[in-house]
């Protein structure tokens, strides 16, 4: 490892666990550097002038830009995966009479609790995928009603709705009815879509149908995000620095995880990282975002469709820990569901590589100049 990779290690670790910009001073006396602040400092500009380093402000330190942490990710961090997300993780897979959507709700909710990342399991399946069977409104008392989402799948929804009171519970009967018409048959992925696209239409169909709408397109959403993706730790979000700081970029942070759709799509241009199986994308400034956020993802082998694990953040995540631990716990629900006892080592033992070694390419990122 050159000096300069050694610099563009040690600051992108430094500012993982601190979000703060790192100066020379500091690089020296919490990593003691047997060389000058004046040399380090050169080495950081020559690293800046190449594009691995940014200045926020003036007269402030550096901190990694997204080359850096491309640059960091392909070539610098190391592999390790935490005992306690093995141990934890272990206990739930010892129980083989569980459902699909416990194993991977709890598998979630490790990752998360040990990465402080949100995590998601999104199905890729379009052949089989769920939806929608039917929707029904159960009058209730005092201007209210249940509306009750079916998919073909079986799986239910209820959604207590509050009927003004100048709206007659027929013209509600009537709505839901063509809401039956036009999205029976729908997947549950495209119902939100599709009934935003029917607001116009039922705007001349009843008095006051906002409240009915907005009541059921909510229900819609949230059925459609809970069927499509499971999430683990979504609160995760509000604790980073970043996201605190800038509401802006939470709000588009929050936006993301509550579409599984959009989520699939930028999961779509995340980048192979080596023979891993792991993909990884650092921004998305090609769709205008203005959010630093980091995806770490891999595929999983799910009972009858594919599916993808995915660990969400910022792009000051911790990299090194993050891509170790999801080949592993991806390796090990792909055990668990191919009911097969592993028979591999800690190290390898949720490494896919013969099942990804033909479409993965090495980076050819600039290297740091020596």
């Amino acid at each position: 490892m050159t000096r300069q990779e050694q610099i563009l290690k040690l600051i992108v670790e430094h500012f993982i666990k601190t979000a703060e910009p790192v100066g020379s001073k500091t690089l020296k006396e919490v990593f003691n550097l047997d060389v000058s602040t004046a040399t380090i400092r050169n080495e950081m500009n020559e690293l800046e002038k190449e594009g691995f380093l940014e200045k926020p402000f003036v007269s402030s330190g550096r901190v990694p830009s997204k080359k850096g942490y491309d640059y960091y990710v392909d070539h610098l961090r190391s592999e390790e995966v935490n005992s306690k997300a093995k141990n934890a993780l272990s206990l739930v897979l010892q129980r083989k009479d569980q459902s699909v959507e416990k194993v991977l709700q709890e598998a979630c909710r490790i990752l998360s609790d040990m990465t402080k990342l949100t995590s998601v399991v999104t199905g890729d399946s379009e052949e089989d995928e769920e939806r929608l069977a039917s929707v029904q409104l159960v009058p209730l008392v005092n201007n209210t009603g249940t509306a009750i989402i079916v998919t073909s799948k079986g799986y239910v929804e209820h959604q207590t709705i509050v009927i003004p009171s100048k709206v007659d519970v027929q013209e509600v009967v009537d709505t839901i009815k063509l809401l039956n018409d036009r999205l029976t048959g729908v997947p549950i992925r495209e119902l939100a879509e599709r009934m935003e696209a029917l607001r116009p239409v039922l705007k001349d169909y009843m008095v006051g149908q906002e409240v009915i709408f907005d009541a059921v397109l909510s229900a819609f959403t949230k059925f459609a995000v809970e069927r499509v993706a499971f999430y683990g730790g979504k609160e995760e979000i509000f604790n980073q620095p970043e996201f605190q700081n800038d509401v802006e970029q939470l709000k588009e942070m929050v936006a993301l995880l509550d579409n599984p759709e959009k989520l699939k799509r930028i999961l779509s241009k995340t980048k192979v990282l080596g023979d891993s199986g792991v993909r990884v994308l650092i921004g998305n400034k090609d769709d205008g975002s203005k959010a630093n956020f980091a995806l770490v993802t891999t595929d999983l082998n799910l009972p009858n469709t594919k599916g993808q694990l995915t660990l969400v953040g910022p792009s000051r995540m911790d990299y090194t820990q993050v891509v170790s631990t999801l080949k592993y716990f991806a390796g090990a629900l792909d055990d668990y569901f191919d009911d097969k006892p592993s028979e591999k080592g800690d190290k390898d033992s949720c490494s896919r590589k013969e099942m990804t070694k033909k479409k993965a390419k090495k980076s050819s990122k600039k290297n740091p100049k020596e």
